[in-house]
């Protein structure tokens, strides 16, 4: 697992630099095509002002954010909206039912992935798919997504799944099985709009409600029993 130090996520680079050159290429041929200064150079200029911020904005680290640190709490492994809560059966790994909450994230939330609780990754498993809006429900199971399970000190697991979006066609991740998991660590990050999907024990007492924005890092799901 990486530590995070630094306000623009690595995963960034690469992206911050492409917007840069394409915006130079394009303001340059315009303004050998177009020497004259009119309002569509102003506009062009904007534009690409704009999509320059929204870029370094979408990788941005939050390192000023605390972690919430509570017994049998779980929390939050990503920025968004709460889009849904239900009991459902997970037919990948529990093969039972459970509790899941799901959390939308859009291009303007931070997408760096956060471990929700203390434990140890006890399964991990990418799956090549489908690019549906991210906040269609079959879009968890047909969507590329990783699944990953994590266990606590007490034998509590938690199945934490990150779901590529329509534009978000990149899922970042590196665990394996027997990974530590710290609580405000992070795992991964998908790119430019997507959702994590949570599933909890049925009997896990839930925090939150559909609509509610939660926070990475810090806002509390759900507490589990003891």
């Amino acid at each position: 697992m990486r530590q995070i130090h630094k306000r623009i996520h690595e995963e960034g680079t690469r992206a911050i630099i492409v917007a840069l050159v394409l915006a130079a290429l394009i303001i340059t041929g315009l303004n050998i095509l177009w020497p004259r200064q009119t309002i569509w150079h102003i506009l062009v200029y904007l534009f690409f002002a704009v999509v320059f911020v929204l870029v370094v904005r979408f990788f941005r680290v939050p390192i000023h954010r605390k972690t919430t640190i509570l017994e049998n709490a779980v929390i939050a492994p990503a920025d968004g909206i709460i889009s849904a809560d239900e009991v459902v059966m997970e037919d990948e790994y529990f093969h039972e039912q459970r509790r899941k909450l799901s959390i939308f994230m859009s291009i303007y939330n931070v997408h760096i992935n956060f471990f929700p609780f203390d434990g140890v990754v006890t399964y991990y498993k990418y799956h090549p798919g489908k690019y549906l809006v991210a906040f269609k429900p079959k879009s968890s199971v047909d969507n590329e997504h990783n699944s990953i399970v994590i266990q606590d000190h007490q034998g509590r697991e938690v199945l934490v799944r990150q779901i590529a979006g329509f534009v978000a066609r990149r899922i970042v991740c590196d665990l394996e099985p027997g990974d530590a998991s710290v609580v405000g660590e992070e795992f991964g990050m998908i790119r430019f709009g997507s959702r994590v999907d949570v599933f909890l024990p049925l009997d896990a007492e839930v925090n939150v409600h559909i609509g509610q924005v939660v926070r990475t890092k810090s806002s509390v799901l759900a507490t589990m029993r003891g």
